[in-house]
């Protein structure tokens, strides 16, 4: 087990929205930006340290305690805003990242300490699954560092991933949103 106060939150959201057509992350959903949800949902938890990597959403995340880590060129792909975030993580002192999307409303903090508690030492990899696919959120021990901080393009970590262990919740709680059909049929599964 990993203790959450030696894990950087790294949580992602530097993208383009492209799909979406504008800032996906200030769109409400139940009442607040869907940004905002895991947020929330992970206030609790006593990270090391919490750390945004944005770039050109509105969304104030530094005034939820997070450090802001400004990506200039989110075209690069979803590589480099990880590797910004695990330089910071690094900086921070943290033995272990936790990589999570603002685009995913329905993560919950019991999940995150069940990668937690199944995170064991430097060399963990512990990604979320819905039974099938591995995605985030994603805990990575300082051993893979220097594996996040090649990463490049859109892949990110994907191949660390497919390595780890894998711990299954419910599809409904890995959802993320990409395009505005995506969170419509969100609010209407309420």
């Amino acid at each position: 087990m990993i203790k959450a106060e030696q894990v950087a939150l790294v949580l992602l959201a530097g993208g383009r929205s492209e799909r979406f057509g504008s800032d996906k992350l200030t769109q409400l959903y139940l009442g607040r930006p869907l940004g905002l949800h895991v947020v929330v949902a992970l206030e609790a938890v006593p990270f090391r340290e919490r750390i945004a990597v944005v770039s050109q959403t509105t969304l104030d995340l530094a005034a939820c305690g997070y450090r802001i880590v400004h990506n200039d060129d989110p075209a690069a792909g979803m590589g480099r805003s990880l590797r910004l975030g695990v330089e910071a993580a690094c900086a921070a002192g943290a033995e272990a990242v936790l990589i999570a999307l603002a685009d995913m409303p329905r993560v919950t903090a019991t999940h995150i300490y069940r990668l937690l508690d199944r995170a064991e030492g430097p060399d963990a990899i512990v990604a979320s699954s819905d039974g099938v696919i591995p995605r985030p959120p994603v805990l990575f021990g300082c051993m893979h560092f220097d594996a996040l901080l090649r990463s490049e393009g859109d892949m990110g970590a994907r191949e660390l991933v497919k390595h780890g262990h894998h711990v299954v919740t419910s599809p409904a709680e890995l959802l993320d949103i990409d395009t505005p059909e995506d969170l419509a049929t969100l609010i209407h599964a309420r």
